[in-house]
């Protein structure tokens, strides 16, 4: 009897993975190569390239500013990959406006994010009851 890897997962598979990275320039790298690793092992070598350019803007803003540590979650529901990231900064990103009155240097993580993802969102975290607080912004890849 011969093993034959499996190229995708099965639809009744489903896992999450979480990275927790303090607050360090070589975070979206971790990120990414972590991003990477696993997407490899579970068969979903489509969605890397999408995934890891989004989780890299996801966590390079959040470590430029927040102040705190950032938490990675990777969650697979067949057909969706769902990437979460988690700062402590509060505020949301403003979305990019190309209106030439507009300040142009920012918001374009959220454009990449609406461009790229299938569906993406975001929302703050109150600091009540665990006295945390901050942001999670989200985006989803399906397969197929």
């Amino acid at each position: 009897m011969s093993l034959v890897p499996r190229s995708t997962p099965l639809p009744s598979e489903t896992w999450e993975y979480r990275l927790h990275i303090p607050r360090d320039p070589r975070a979206p790298g971790i990120a990414r190569d972590t991003l990477r690793s696993v997407l490899t092992r579970h068969g979903l070598p489509q969605l890397i390239d999408k995934a890891t350019l989004l989780t890299s803007e996801l966590t390079t803003n959040a470590f430029r500013y927040a102040e705190g540590p950032v938490s990675v979650t990777l969650d697979w529901r067949h057909p969706a990959l769902r990437v979460s990231v988690c700062d402590t900064n509060p505020e949301l990103p403003t979305p990019f406006s190309a209106t030439p009155e507009e300040d142009m240097l920012g918001g374009r993580g959220l454009l990449i994010l609406d461009l790229l993802s299938d569906n993406w969102g975001g929302y703050v975290i109150d600091k009540e009851p665990f006295g945390l607080g901050g942001k999670l912004i989200w985006f989803e890849l399906l397969t197929g």
